[in-house]
């Protein structure tokens, strides 16, 4: 009877030594589990994080495109808006190819002093927009004579954007429609000259030849062009 109870004390201590040492810690199978868990959670995460951060660095390039557009829209805005009229240039006062934009505009005097004109153009060098302005111009022989030559090193230059593959610029021409031809641009002033014989329009001014811009800008950076339209004069 005695070695009975004996061998059940035992049992019973056989059973409780291996309970303890299932509970003392982890098999190989369960840590490899564990561990092929944190790895998939991990991957997961670093794919959220890497989502997350193209995302933000797209934003970021995209608000500097927004900027830069911005800068060069408005100084074009701004100069097309401060255009003089085509009677004040012995010609038109907007010109435009496939070299570029050029505007003839007021130069912002100071209070007291006398008007006068300068000379824009907007080129596009090794992917750059560059803005060159004239010195300011007191006289019409020395507009024509600017208007004529290219530019030098008196004149300013600012350079708006970068990565440009070309800059298209159409004109609007009253009777014409959009076009890129200075020719109709020509034909026009022609047209007003020969309207102003007529006594009862002799004393009105001279009608612009061009009264609007719609300018196209195409870079590598974007999947189509983006066109901006202005309004030429006060």
């Amino acid at each position: 009877m005695k070695s009975t109870v004996r061998s059940n004390r035992r049992a019973v201590r056989h059973v409780g030594a291996r309970a303890g040492a299932r509970t003392g810690g982890f098999t190989l199978l369960e840590l490899l589990v564990a561990v092929a868990i944190l790895a998939v959670v991990a991957v997961l995460a670093w794919r959220g994080l890497d989502a997350i951060a193209r995302g933000r660095d797209s934003i970021t390039r995209s608000m500097a495109d927004e900027r830069v557009f911005a800068q060069l829209f408005d100084q074009m805005r701004i100069d097309a808006r401060l255009a003089v009229s085509d009677d004040e240039t012995g010609g038109s006062a907007i010109a435009a190819d496939a070299s570029g934009l050029q505007i003839v505009r007021t130069w912002p005097a100071a209070a007291g002093e006398a008007p006068r004109l300068e000379v824009v153009r907007y080129h596009v060098a090794d992917g750059l927009v560059i803005r060159y302005a004239s010195p300011p111009i007191g006289n019409f022989s020395q507009l024509r004579h600017t208007m004529r030559k290219g530019e030098d090193s008196t004149w300013s230059s600012v350079a708006l954007m970068n990565g440009v593959n070309a800059i298209q610029v159409r004109m609007y021409v009253p009777k014409t429609g959009w076009t890129t031809q200075m020719t109709d641009v020509r034909s026009a002033i022609v047209a007003n000259d020969n309207n102003l014989t007529i006594p009862q329009l002799a004393a009105m001014p001279l009608p612009r030849a061009v009264t609007g811009l719609r300018v196209s800008i195409r870079a590598a950076s974007l999947t189509r062009p983006v066109d901006r339209a202005f309004l030429v004069g006060e």
